[in-house]
């Protein structure tokens, strides 16, 4: 009863983890969405209309163009003329200032230079003075004239008229005579009694320029109701892209905002949810044990949901092109990680939901699904750094080629092809290389081992495995041989054979804690002999519990910590074992103080490592190495794990076992240079033939 109890809770615990991930991820995207108020045509200038009929509902303005309006302001722009009101005190104030500072004459000047300058201060007053950084501003509007209020009378004013401070200055020493004693003067300080007298009035300009913008009508014509807009087929030339632009307005200004906003969640949400129910519904299928791994579905959820995230802010703020997203990156990801069948759907269902919040859908889905296949194709093992520049080369090129074609179908024209978008791919490769350093982040967020983290950890010069080779060489020698024994069977039987390589040079680093009680490591003397069997049992067990401690203190990952602890499964220590119940009887023997602590392998690669193992080890002890005791040997060892149901609990066949018997065989042989047989001359026989003859 209680097994069904636990199977039910199973089901009900699997069925609302499902569901709390399939409401979080729809909610979390749907919220990004951007929304579209009204009926949303999507269209462009030169692109083929592929949507029905549209017939004008009502009657509604066809307006300007921001281009167009721009211009006109531009335009009308060049006709206005800013206020600026003249302060007739400030030439008083400043052609008195100076005469009273030089009442006595300039020194070394006659007495008539004093008129001569007031004179050309009233001058300069007269024609009126601006700040120099004001006047530059007008010179830079293109502003031609300018209105002066005097009183209440106000009159148009060329720009070249006026003065600014700095010409005003300049203008003083026109005179013949005042220009001739100029370094003289100069030492007066004459820029001093130069004041601006002109002073920009803000409001009444501004009030001015209101009115002159107002002025300019933001439609140029007008569409009846009931009259033809386009017509399915037809190409938006730059008219009707105005009327329909013109048409999508009204429309939301006519439209109840909060209804419509409303129709568009609801109908997101079900686009949505639609499409993530049935991936959710292919992992239910056909790969049930990534609900079992955390980090997988999490993993998988992040890239259907994150990329939708992004296209959804890209589109809201108009910024750059959605196509210089790496999509192919998830398909990337999820392919090294994962499976090849998994990237195509979840790359598939990314896609379709972004599709949800882009402009002309079918050009995106088609590019996008063709980028995922390529990269999937192009990259089945991720061992080195040039795959990824592979990829993304070919991604860009496929992009490019797929983009071009369904261009040629719709227009038929090859230079009517944006070349934009060609640019917008070759972003989207360059990007996709950053697929190579994200690969690291994804490892360590989600707990993954790429073939490029497999084959760090295969370098024996470093960590580890160089630790092993000086403390225990023995051990070092049998796990590379191990090792390859593991890659040879992996590779009949389609196994990992990277990651059964690795593993084998790590399964045994515990043994370096007592090295020399293990055979391969001693030269000579047994410190066995002087323990017990329980003792000796114990030590050798402790190299599994050992070889763990060390792997976590390295930060090996699981993958790798799983088989040391699965080489040996649920395994005894059968020498000792055997020598101690010999020993007694009588006893009751409890097994369990033999026996390693297991688990037994659950991966194919844990259990042809155990294979592997079991096997290379005994084959030392043989007396002969003949094919007949190497494949006796072989036999007898792996059946007699398959008897004690080691291989229960992991996915490998009768048909696996068969290969990796056959390969052991092959191998061992190789290694140990087996030599047929010879028969023996029987002399006696043949000396007594001679004789009777």
């Amino acid at each position: 009863m209680s097994i069904f109890n636990s199977s039910e809770e199973n089901y009900w615990r699997n069925f609302a983890t499902k569901t709390i991930l399939i409401f979080i991820t729809v909610a979390i995207i749907v919220w990004f969405l951007p929304r579209n108020e009204g009926r949303q045509y999507r269209y462009d200038v030169g692109k083929p209309w592929m949507y029905g009929s549209v017939i004008a509902k009502f009657d509604f303005p066809i307006y300007k163009t921001d281009e167009t309006i721009k211009q006109e302001q531009d335009s009308i722009m060049r006709q206005f003329q800013p206020y600026y009101t003249i302060n007739t005190q400030t030439e008083h104030e400043q052609v008195q200032r100076f005469l009273s500072d030089y009442k006595q004459g300039i020194p070394g000047l006659p007495a008539e230079y004093i008129g001569l300058i007031a004179q050309q201060l009233h001058h300069v007053y007269q024609q009126g003075i601006i700040n120099t950084p004001e006047y530059n501003r007008i010179y830079k509007d293109s502003t031609s004239m300018i209105r002066i209020i005097s009183g209440k009378n106000a009159r148009s004013v060329a720009v070249g008229s006026f003065y600014s401070t700095i010409a005003a200055y300049e203008h003083i020493f026109f005179n013949e005579k005042i220009a001739a004693q100029r370094q003289i003067l100069s030492r007066c300080n004459l820029n001093n009694y130069i004041e601006a007298n002109l002073v920009y009035d803000k409001e009444r300009s501004e009030t001015e320029k209101s009115d002159l913008l107002s002025g300019i009508p933001l439609a140029s014509g007008m569409v009846m109701g009931g009259q033809k807009i386009i017509d399915r087929g037809e190409i938006v030339n730059a008219y009707t892209y105005r009327v329909l632009t013109s048409f999508d307005k009204e429309m939301k200004r006519r439209s109840s905002t909060e209804q419509e906003i409303t129709s568009t969640i609801i109908g997101q949400v079900l686009f949505v949810f639609l499409l993530v129910m049935m991936f959710t519904s292919y992992l239910t299928l056909f790969r049930k044990d990534y609900f079992d791994k955390p980090r997988s579905i999490t993993m998988l959820y992040a890239m259907i949901t994150l990329f939708p995230i992004f296209v959804s802010l890209m589109m809201k703020h108009n910024f750059f092109s959605v196509y210089i997203i790496p999509f192919a990156m998830s398909a990337i990801f999820v392919r090294v990680f994962m499976d090849s069948r998994t990237a195509f759907i979840t790359h598939v269902t990314m896609v379709l939901i972004c599709a949800a919040a882009v402009k002309y859908q079918y050009e995106f889905i088609i590019v996008q699904l063709a980028s995922g296949l390529v990269a999937i194709y192009s990259l089945r093992e991720l061992s080195k750094r040039s795959q990824i520049f592979i990829t993304a080369l070919l991604v860009a090129i496929a992009s490019c080629v797929i983009y071009s074609a369904l261009q040629l179908m719709q227009d038929n024209q090859v230079f009517n092809i944006d070349r934009n978008m060609y640019t917008y791919f070759i972003i989207n490769g360059i990007f996709l290389l950053l697929s190579y350093p994200l690969m690291y982040i994804i490892e360590k967020m989600f707990g993954f081992t790429s073939n490029v983290t497999l084959f760090e950890l295969s370098n024996t010069n470093k960590g580890l495995l160089r630790n092993l080779s000086e403390i225990a060489p023995g051990t070092f020698q049998h796990s590379i041989t191990v090792g390859n024994l593991a890659a040879e069977i992996a590779n009949r039987i389609g196994a990992n054979s990277l990651l059964v390589r690795t593993g084998a040079l790590y399964h045994d680093i515990g043994k370096m804690t007592n090295p020399v009680f293990f055979t391969e490591n001693q030269a000579g003397v047994n410190p066995h002999d002087q323990l017990s069997e329980l003792e000796s049992a114990q030590i050798i067990i402790s190299h599994v519990s050992e070889g763990l401690k060390m792997a976590e203190k390295v930060g090996l990952p699981n993958i790798i910590k799983d088989f040391i602890t699965t080489h040996h499964g649920t395994g005894i220590t059968k020498f000792f074992y055997i020598n101690y119940c010999n020993a007694h009887p009588t006893e009751v023997v409890d097994k369990s103080l033999f026996q390693y602590p297991g688990p037994n392998p659950f991966t194919r690669e844990q259990a042809i490592l155990m294979m592997a193992d079991t096997v290379e080890a005994a084959s030392r002890s043989l007396k002969e190495y003949t094919e007949e005791s190497i494949s006796g040997l072989v036999s007898k060892l792996i059946d007699g794990q398959v008897a004690d149901g080691f291989f229960k609990e992991c996915p490998i066949t009768f048909r696996d076992i068969a290969l990796a018997k056959l390969v052991l065989t092959e191998r061992l042989k190789a290694i140990y240079h087996t030599r047929i047989s010879y028969p023996h001359l029987k002399v006696e026989t043949a000396t007594s033939e001679k004789s009777e003859k």
